[in-house]
């Protein structure tokens, strides 16, 4: 039986690593994978850290020094002290809408109420110089996706973001504000109230540490997690280039559906939007409808699906715990994660795959990940 001693020694060197200059969520992964525990990578030598992809001399380096530990322990009973959750890619708690994205962020601080499972997920971006117009599309946005009990999910920046967080809490909407900085700094400021009205009816989420200040790099690294927890992206009103079209950019990187409200021509704020439905990156918005003919909300819905009944008895047990695991981990999952869950090397699950693609259970898709058929 593990001790909680144990455990909480991982945790601590899971978040260690998570502070290790440089390293990134990817790395952590194939560190853990290859090395079996967070814990382990800190006890290996230089030479072995050498053989995982990606980790050279200098990262090493930075990872047998002892300031990330450190720094480690004063976030935790930071955290600790404000009521802060950690969640750890390894975490059964983890989001599983954001494990199944490539560049999933390793460690997550989260606060509040937050359903992360939640069966509908949608994320609304938009320009900081929001129109009247563009808020009020917001606004009917929102309430129309109160039909489906949607959760809300934005930057708490300027413009679009706050309007779609302030819409959720006026509809009674649960929303969840992503962050650029840690859960020290509201940014901007002036959204302290509304993020404290969030943490009881939804939540705030970042991946940076307590004190983290919003410097430029982190912005993006913020859209990607938006992207990532989310089964839609809508953007509202955008320019030409911006923070809103990023994140459609990285969503459709990520198999998400992404619409786009269209504006007028020659308006600056209509431009992002109309370049993305004119180069059929973005389904078109005219009316809230548009979502559920998209999304297919109105056919038999996804829970139905996860409920019905397979017969295991004629699978095997490796079949058996890859089918439960796209149950549990869906909608999709990479085969990299699906490997590390089944505990299967590549070589032996891409043939367990296989042998569900012929028996019509299991479905590829691009960017080699697997769903349930």
């Amino acid at each position: 039986m593990i001790s909680t001693l144990s455990i909480e020694q991982e945790k601590l060197c899971q978040l260690a690593l998570h502070l290790t200059p440089g390293i990134g969520g990817r790395n952590i992964r194939h560190l853990m994978s290859y090395l079996g525990s967070a814990k382990r990578v800190f006890e290996s030598r230089n030479a072995r850290l050498h053989k995982v992809p990606g980790i050279g001399v200098e990262l090493a380096r930075r990872i047998h020094s002892k300031a990330s530990f450190d720094l480690a322990e004063k976030e935790l009973l930071r955290t600790e002290r404000e009521g802060i959750q950690i969640l750890f890619y390894t975490d059964s708690s983890y989001p599983k809408r954001l494990k199944q994205i490539p560049d999933a962020p390793a460690v997550l601080f989260s606060k509040g109420d937050i359903d992360f499972e939640k069966r509908k997920i949608v994320s609304i971006v938009g320009t900081r110089n929001a129109t009247e117009y563009g808020k009020n599309v917001t606004d009917d946005i929102v309430s129309y996706l109160k039909l489906h009990d949607v959760l809300i999910i934005s930057g708490l920046a300027y413009g679009i973001d706050i309007q779609a967080h302030k819409s959720a809490l006026r509809h009674g909407l649960s929303t969840v504000g992503v962050m650029a900085s840690g859960m020290g700094t509201i940014y901007p400021s002036i959204h302290h109230q509304v993020a404290q009205q969030m943490l009881e009816q939804g939540g705030l989420v970042t991946e940076n540490t307590f004190f983290s200040k919003p410097d430029a790099p982190k912005f993006p690294a913020r859209n990607r997690i938006i992207a990532g927890l989310s089964d839609a992206v809508i953007v509202v009103e955008a320019a030409k280039k911006g923070g809103a079209l990023i994140t459609a950019e990285i969503a459709n990187d990520y198999y998400r559906d992404v619409f786009a409200v269209p504006g007028c021509i020659g308006k600056t704020n209509s431009e992002g939007c109309n370049n993305l439905i004119k180069s059929h990156k973005a389904h078109l918005l005219n009316k809230p409808e548009d979502i559920d003919y998209i999304m297919q909300w109105n056919a038999p819905s996804n829970q139905e699906k996860e409920q019905s009944i397979f017969d295991l008895s004629k699978y095997s047990i490796k079949e058996q715990k890859i089918i439960h695991l796209l149950q549990d981990y869906g909608p999709e999952m990479m085969i990299d994660d699906l490997s590390q869950q089944a505990e299967l090397p590549i070589s032996q699950l891409a043939n367990v795959l296989l042998s569900l693609e012929f028996d019509g259970l299991v479905k590829a898709i691009p960017g080699k990940k697997f769903r349930l058929n």
